[in-house]
């Protein structure tokens, strides 16, 4: 099962690396994204829309190419009752090949995440970032590392640590000042350290809640062995 997901993820990206490379001239590539939840006659509806609006572009070549892409993009979508459970994404365009020439192109893609936003989108290149996200760590571990001076809150995503909070501390140091009782020097301190690790759950909770619960997988708390 993991390997089967590590070669999904490994082909898929290979996809994105291929479409990037594609390049057209103008806006004449169209990248078309469907979510699960996007009536499909809607989006052929919107298509015979950008259709129409399209035979008012000027140049001649590139109006060809953007109707005839439209096109295309209604012919698949007969083939396409309903958006599958993660949506689904349709890149079509007169992609250069050189020598002074372009080829229509059509690529299908199911991608392993669910779209959110339907998007038809025209440039000389297709729109990938959505699906680049989808490629990046996700999984994240919680790091709190403190004594009673300072601490600082972090996520771990993958290899990368990102530091999200810093804190430091006004607890006095062990020696007390003079005119002061030993007990109640005691007790003022042990009040700055209550307030200090109130004021560092605090941050915390506001770092770890805005991550996704199924994304974040644990906390990593470090530091003298009293202050854990």
């Amino acid at each position: 099962m993991v390997e089967s997901e590590a070669h999904k993820k490994y082909e898929f990206k290979r996809t994105l690396e291929a479409l990037r490379n594609k390049k057209g001239r103008g806006t004449e590539l169209i990248s078309l994204y469907i979510p699960h939840d996007k009536q499909v006659h809607e989006v052929a509806s919107q298509l015979r829309e950008e259709f129409g609006q399209a035979s008012n572009i000027k140049s001649r070549v590139t109006r060809q190419n953007v109707t005839g892409a439209i096109e295309s993009l209604l012919s698949r979508l007969k083939l396409i009752p309903k958006a599958p459970e993660n949506g689904v994404v349709i890149f079509c365009g007169a992609v250069d090949v050189g020598a002074n020439k372009t080829d229509m192109e059509t690529y299908i893609i199911e991608p392993p995440e669910p779209i959110t936003s339907y998007k038809y989108h025209c440039d000389s290149a297709f729109l990938l970032t959505p699906l680049e996200d989808m490629l990046h760590e996700k999984k994240s571990y919680g790091l709190i590392v403190l004594d009673r001076r300072e601490a600082t809150i972090g996520l771990l995503r993958g290899k990368h640590i990102e530091e999200m909070a810093h804190l430091t501390s006004t607890v006095p140091g062990k020696q007390r000042k003079g005119g002061q009782s030993s007990h109640r020097f005691q007790q003022l301190r042990l009040i700055a350290i209550n307030e200090f690790y109130t004021r560092i759950g605090d941050a915390a909770s506001e770092v770890f809640l805005g991550v996704d619960p199924k994304d974040l997988q644990g906390i990593y708390i470090g530091g003298p062995s009293p202050t854990k």
